[in-house]
């Protein structure tokens, strides 16, 4: 891939946009090559979790300038499919059946907010700079804002997405969107490393199967909430992985999914 470095180790999958002289900027390329990347890892059931992050000084910056100047000259019609084709990168991520855990360093405005809504942690460096800056381009924070309302409130998020200022990690922590901030980046390494051995100590398939039930059941009516988390516990004490858990947990054994990672920079 040429906008998009992938890598593995012990299970753990390292997704990184790679365009670091733009910022890790979006083009149609390297939304294309995000989306194939994600939709791929629906069939991977040997990962742990997927990391992601961005080469160079800035998580990423948005959207590209030669696309946005393409863009000027779209169609209502092109328009909209171009749009489409950015929310199911969105999709794509947001329906990861692994743990998303994403990195964020520098700068994340526009589409890289996106992103981050999307993961299920969020780690970022205390003065990155974030920002849902399309109105200030006379345009609007569309596609992302269904994601983004998946994890903050319209109460938190509308200030920052009707003005396009400029706000710092602290106050993406107090909107939802950023889980753990780092002084510095040897700190980021250290909570990077901690989420990670979290998920070491956690049953794969429990923890798969707890984020696909998560995003099942938020809205439902109380019958099928009962219908939805009575299934999964009773599939889970069942199962191969639920029987070794609970049967260790009484014989005070360690299970053979335990892992612990070591430091990742």
């Amino acid at each position: 891939m040429e906008f998009v470095k992938v890598s593995e180790q012990e299970g753990v999958l390292e997704v990184r946009l790679n365009r670091p002289e733009l910022r890790n900027a979006f083009n149609p390329k390297m939304i294309l090559e995000i989306t194939k990347v994600f939709k791929d890892l629906v069939r991977r059931k040997d990962l742990r979790a997927v990391i992601l992050r961005g080469e160079g000084k800035s998580f990423c910056a948005g959207a590209d300038l030669l696309w946005m100047k393409e863009i000027v000259k779209y169609t209502f019609a092109k328009n909209k499919k171009d749009a489409g084709v950015l929310f199911d990168m969105f999709q794509a991520v947001a329906s990861t059946p692994h743990p998303v855990v994403s990195v964020v360093h520098g700068a994340a405005f526009g589409g890289a907010l996106g992103l981050i809504a999307c993961s299920d942690i969020v780690i970022a460096e205390k003065n990155t700079s974030f920002g849902f800056s399309e109105v200030k381009l006379g345009i609007a924070p569309a596609v992302i804002s269904h994601f983004v309302l998946k994890k903050s409130t319209l109460g938190q998020c509308t200030p920052a997405m009707i003005t396009g200022k400029t706000f710092q990690s602290n106050e993406a922590q107090a909107m939802g969107l950023v889980h753990h901030v780092a002084a510095d980046e040897t700190e980021l390494v250290s909570l990077l490393n901690l989420v990670l051995n979290q998920f070491g100590e956690a049953g794969p398939e429990a923890v798969r199967e707890t984020k696909s039930l998560l995003h099942k059941v938020q809205n439902q009516t109380l019958a099928r909430a009962k219908a939805l988390t009575t299934q999964v516990i009773a599939k889970r004490r069942v199962s191969k992985e639920g029987q070794e858990g609970l049967m260790g947990f009484l014989e005070k054994s360690t299970p053979s999914w335990k892992t612990q990672w070591k430091v990742r920079t």
